[in-house]
């Protein structure tokens, strides 16, 4: 799997630089979509982050759409402001429980 890396076709107001790095970490089908494990990407809410991360990979739209979202290990939603340096990770529903 691939490590992190940098955005490279982030949406036109997304620079990393501009606004905060934030680390994405996706996991199983959403690992699966976004073709990495993780990557740096721009953002202020978690769903501007999922959002930068839907237009580099727009396969991960179907699962962003029922994933569940950590920031720093703790559920939040969409709305939850992110600052620099966090870590978002993306869990699609899991089979079995």
């Amino acid at each position: 799997m691939t490590s992190t890396t940098p955005a490279q076709q982030a949406p036109d107001d997304a620079d990393p630089t501009a606004v905060g790095a934030v680390t994405v970490r996706y996991w199983a089908a959403a690992r699966a979509a976004a073709g990495r494990d993780t990557e740096l990407l721009p953002g202020t809410t978690v769903g501007a982050v999922v959002d930068a991360a839907v237009a580099l990979h727009p396969e991960l739209e179907r699962v962003a759409q029922v994933a569940t979202f950590l920031l720093d290990g703790a559920k939040v939603g969409r709305h939850s402001a992110v600052a620099a340096g966090a870590t978002v990770e993306v869990l699609p529903p899991f089979a079995g429980g």
